[in-house]
């Protein structure tokens, strides 16, 4: 089960010092449907390196308007604070694992 990232907690995770991936979802979007069991198994296969999370883009309003987040899904990813890369929209696992391989 992913984290819940939100307004209020989201400074926390970004100084614990591993490397971050949010994703920005919504419950009424087709495509973050299809992606959630694959950041489901992110989850279970990075744990202890990297802190992922969900940020529900309906229930929060500063973080995707601070990043910029125009289009769902949007995943971060972050390291040592900054967002070093980002995939919009759908995309296969493999691609989520080479993006969240190179934080490490």
């Amino acid at each position: 089960m992913a984290l819940e990232i939100t307004d209020q907690n989201f400074e926390g995770y970004l100084q614990d010092g591993k490397p971050l991936v949010v994703d920005f979802w919504a419950t009424w979007c087709g495509p973050c449907k299809m992606i959630a069991p694959i950041i489901d198994e992110l989850i279970t296969e990075y744990e202890g390196k990297v802190t992922i999370g969900k940020c529900d883009v309906d229930e929060n309003s500063e973080l995707p308007a601070k990043y910029g987040i125009r289009n769902i899904p949007t995943i971060l990813f972050i390291k040592n604070g900054e967002v070093v890369d980002k995939q919009v929209g759908a995309a296969q696992k493999s691609a989520f694992k080479a993006k969240i391989d190179s934080l490490l």
